[in-house]
This record gives C-alpha cells, sequence and structure tokens, in this order.
C-alpha cells in the first residue's frame, strides 16, 4: 500500500522535482512528512508569498517548473500574490496546498479557504483532488498544463484525508491527454507567408519583444533574424535580455518609463513585428497612435493575447521558434539605412543625463558601473519602484538574465526571487536591487539566506520614501507626499548583522562602486545600501 502523500512525493521525483519552497502547516505535514525522506531539498521560506517568488526565480533560471508548498487557509491565501504574480508573467509553476478533511469542505472549519476558487483568475488550471488514485494523473497533468502553451501557475489542492489515504499500487503516466488542452505551436504557413510579404514592403520596420521571446528559449533565433535583416528591437520590460544592450539594432525599453529613442522608433515605424509581447499599457499607453500609421504582425502562442491591446493586422499563433525558424527560411529582407540612422541620430539626441546630488549615489551611473563588474551570465534580479526603471535602463545586459515582476508589479519579489535563482544557478552571479520600501516587504528572508548559506547578492537604495509613488506625488498631487515617506529607519546594517550577514553603506558612486567590488569578490551573502536622494527621478 502508498499514501497519497507518498504517491505527492513520488511525481515530483517523476518530474525531476529537485527542490521545492514552503511552509508547512498542519494539513500539508503529510506531505512534508513523506518528503523528509528523499533526495528532494525542501527550503522553509519566512512567508508563504516568498515561497512563490522563490519558485518564481527558481524556475527562471533553471527553465523548469517551479514548485512552492503551504498550508490551508492563511498559508494558501498568503501565496496568492506569488501565484498572480508568476501568471502575469508566464511563469510556469505548480503551487501545491494542504486543505482540510474532505467531509468538512464547506463548513467553514479551522483553516479553510476555498483557496481554487479564490485563485481561478490567477491561475491556468487548478485541481481540488478528492481521490489519492488520481494524484498521479493530476500531477502528470498539472506539470504539463505549466510547462506548455503560455507557461504559468497551476495549484493542487489536496485535503489530508487524501494524503493520509492509502491505494495498493503508484503507477504513473507515461502520457498526457486533455481534451480541450491542445495548444497550436506551429504557426500557421498562410499567415507566415503574409507576414513576409508585409516586411518586404516596410520601409521602417521595428520588432518588439517580450518575455515569450525568453520563456520559449527563441533568444538566439530572435538575435539571428534581427542580424539578419538589420531591423532594429526595442523590448518592453520582460523583454529586456534578449538582445545585448550594447547591440547597435537594440534601441532600448519603450514605455512609459522606458527610452525615449525606443518611444519614438515604435511610434514613426511602419511595421511593428510583436514577439511573445502583449504590450500592456504601461508598455505602450496609445496603440491606436502606432496602428494608425503601422501594420503589425503579432507572435504569440496564446491567441487570447493576440491583438488584446494592440489591434493585429497579421496574426501569427504558434511558438515563437517554430515560427522564427520558418521566417529565417524565407526571409529576403534588408532594414534601409536610412531608417537606422534615424534611430541612432534619435538614441544620441533623446539621452538624458541622470540629476545628481552631492552626497548620494546615483542609481544610474552606479548600475552601470555595476554591470560591468559583474560575471558573464549574472542574474540581475529588479524589485517593483524606481529600482526597477533604474535597473531596466540602466544595467547593461550581455548574456545573463533580467528578472523583475512586470505584469503584476509586486513589491518585495527581489530578495526571494533571488533565493530561487541562486539554488538554480549555484555558480552564477545573483543580484537583487530593491528600494528600501521593497526590502522591508521581505528581509525576513534574510533568514532564509543565511540558514541555506546561499552567496546572494542585494543592493538597497535608500531614499527613506517610496520613491515611484512620491515621485507621482510630485507630479500630479502638489508635492503632498501622504503616506509615503518611511523616515530614515530601520537601520539595515544592523538587521543585516543580526542575521550574521555583511554589509556596507555608501553615500556616493565611488563608495558604492569601491563596495561593491568588495560584495562581488565575497563567497557570502552582503547587503549593501546605497542612499539616495529622495527626490532622485525614475528617470
Amino acid at each position: 500500500m502508498i499514501s497519497g502523500a507518498e504517491i505527492m512525493v513520488k511525481c515530483l521525483e517523476e518530474e525531476g522535482v529537485s527542490i521545492v519552497f514552503g511552509y508547512p502547516g498542519a494539513v500539508i505535514c503529510p506531505f512534508f512528512d513523506k518528503l523528509y525522506d528523499t533526495d528532494i531539498q525542501a527550503v522553509l521560506v519566512r512567508q508563504e508569498q516568498n515561497a512563490a517568488h522563490a519558485a518564481s526565480g527558481y524556475a527562471r533560471a533553471a527553465s523548469k517548473v517551479g514548485v512552492c508548498v503551504a498550508t490551508s487557509g492563511p498559508g494558501a491565501l498568503n501565496m496568492i500574490t506569488g501565484i498572480a504574480t508568476a501568471y502575469m508573467d508566464s511563469i510556469p509553476m505548480i503551487a501545491i496546498t494542504g486543505q482540510v478533511k474532505s467531509d468538512l469542505l464547506g463548513r467553514d472549519v479551522f483553516q479553510e479557504a476555498d483557496i481554487t476558487g479564490a485563485c481561478e483568475s490567477f491561475v491556468k488550471h487548478s485541481y481540488l483532488v478528492k481521490d489519492p488514485a488520481d494524484l498521479p494523473r493530476i500531477f502528470k497533468e498539472a506539470f504539463h498544463i505549466a510547462a506548455t502553451g503560455r507557461p504559468g501557475p497551476v495549484l493542487i489542492d489536496v485535503p489530508v484525508d487524501v494524503q493520509q489515504g492509502e491505494i495498493e499500487e503508484f503507477v504513473y503516466p507515461e502520457k498526457v491527454n486533455i481534451i480541450g488542452y491542445k495548444p497550436s505551436v506551429q504557426g500557421h504557413p498562410m499567415q507566415i507567408k503574409r507576414a513576409m510579404e508585409a516586411l518586404s514592403q516596410a520601409k521602417k520596420p521595428v520588432i518588439c519583444v517580450g518575455g515569450g521571446v525568453l520563456t520559449s528559449g527563441s533568444k538566439p533565433r530572435l538575435r539571428e533574424f534581427a542580424k539578419l535583416t538589420r531591423i532594429p528591437v526595442v523590448s518592453t520590460m520582460m523583454g529586456i535580455g534578449v538582445m545585448p544592450s550594447d547591440d547597435p539594432l537594440y534601441v532600448g525599453m519603450i514605455g512609459s518609463h522606458g527610452i525615449r529613442a525606443a518611444n519614438k522608433t515604435i511610434h514613426e515605424s511602419d511595421l511593428v513585428i510583436l514577439c511573445g509581447a502583449r504590450v500592456g499599457d504601461r508598455a505602450v499607453a496609445s496603440p491606436d497612435q502606432v496602428v494608425q500609421h503601422a501594420n503589425v504582425i503579432h507572435i504569440d502562442i496564446d491567441p487570447a493575447e493576440i491583438g488584446k491591446n494592440m489591434k493585429t493586422t497579421i496574426p501569427i499563433v504558434g511558438d515563437l521558434k517554430n515560427v522564427l525558424n520558418q521566417m529565417l527560411k524565407d526571409v529576403a529582407y534588408t532594414a534601409p539605412q536610412e531608417w537606422l540612422d534615424s534611430i541612432a541620430q534619435w538614441k544620441q539626441e533623446l539621452a538624458k543625463p541622470p540629476v545628481q546630488f552631492d552626497g548620494y549615489v546615483e542609481p544610474q551611473s552606479f548600475l552601470e558601473t555595476l554591470s560591468a563588474q559583474l560575471r558573464p551570465k549574472a542574474i540581475l534580479i529588479a524589485d517593483v519602484g524606481q529600482n526597477q526603471i533604474w535597473c531596466a535602463n540602466s544595467y547593461k545586459m550581455s548574456d545573463g538574465r533580467f528578472f523583475t515582476s512586470g505584469g503584476m508589479g509586486t513589491m518585495g519579489y527581489s530578495v526571494p526571487a533571488a533565493v530561487g535563482a541562486k539554488l538554480a544557478r549555484p555558480t552564477r552571479d545573483v543580484v537583487a536591487v530593491c528600494g528600501d520600501g521593497a526590502f522591508q516587504m521581505s528581509l525576513n528572508e534574510l533568514a532564509t539566506i543565511a540558514q541555506n548559506h546561499l552567496n546572494v547578492k542585494i543592493i538597497v537604495m535608500r531614499n527613506t520614501v517610496l520613491g515611484m509613488v512620491h515621485e507621482l506625488q510630485d507630479f500630479h498631487y502638489n508635492s503632498r507626499y501622504a503616506v509615503t515617506e518611511l523616515d530614515d529607519m530601520p537601520d539595515f546594517q544592523q538587521i543585516a548583522a543580526a542575521y550574521g550577514i555583511e554589509s556596507a553603506f555608501a553615500s556616493s558612486n565611488e563608495e558604492a562602486e569601491a563596495y561593491s567590488r568588495k560584495m562581488l569578490k565575497s563567497t557570502k551573502p552582503f547587503v549593501l545600501i546605497c542612499s539616495v536622494h529622495p527626490n532622485t527621478p525614475s528617470k
């Protein structure tokens, strides 16, 4: 005989899972008890939301499905924000929650919450398991759904009696056959032909890349296509890293907080090729202005994303890698030199030097310096707020990765995501950059970093305010700083010391550069606090 909890663990082993992030509780104890006897590493986070963020960072760094676990009621509910964050950014994840006994469901018993109902709009699919015999099929389907099509989180809610129940034999399915779930991956040949015909007529084309390029593993193909055609490339925030920052064809990030030359490029173009990007309001505030003078080719594996925010001339549903392979076979196009010259001129003319204050770190210049100090394939994780914009526009990418919460904009993401990323890629530099507001939302994970001896580096941009909202209040609310002033506390160095983590405080770029060198040479975790003027703008 084999219990449901044992089956859950064996399912994870069958899927090649080597690490899970979680927080225990009474109704998930049967699972954790069986996990204890395996080689799967269980990482104890300090709050359930951070289990999901850590699983997200792991999934992005390892290119595998991340796994997070919580107990019922408040444990499961705490994880919702992390699940929603993964959903908005198309991160493959399995969220396992314990649940009260099946015969008590719906009776408002201790720590009961309808987590499948609560997560309905933030998951690709969810399961409430009623029979331990169903667990192998459900786990097989869940991992398949999470990783295929447009990736995303899948929730598995397992009542404690199902974990304790027994069946005679464990058999893991070899195949998945889900009625109604058949993602289109090839791309329609006629639509690709139409796209190539439209490209052949274009005078001012631009490629706009999003997170789907990275999720699909299409970065090499996209770079090859851009180089072959000499079409300039702009990116959404989630698409940062598709092109090297120093590539002459890369213009920069578009959007309300993007690079001026990149915004001008997409608004002056006559053909926009959207690749794995939904271009929400933060990326293109007025999509109607773009489509008035440009044809739009939108390539995405999720048909629901095509045309959602920008009217599409030629939709192509399919895996971006497959579509680009087809386009590379047929392409015989080179972008006009006049178009490239215009963009090069805009990049020079529209560049804006950063604002500097004496006695403070200027974050944009420092982040550019930090780029040169990091080893190849480093992972930089930006939190949400002004620090996110400084990183997106100033950190110079080559072959590394840039992680952030782009869709949901979840403060407190960077530190737990760095935990997951470092466990996935222990030999790479992993640096989390956050503001002092965001850091206070997740600094409890310093305990996780210390307990697991993780060489994670954390840079705190300490401006003593909630910078992004503070800046918004300057522009729109007559500088009435309602509930955005953090004051000169806490002492982050003392907090780091309490966890046995080394730290440093910098009040100039020279100090920040020197301390960052020391930080990166260290084989232990490190917190670098950079004093930033409260009025430093996001761009």
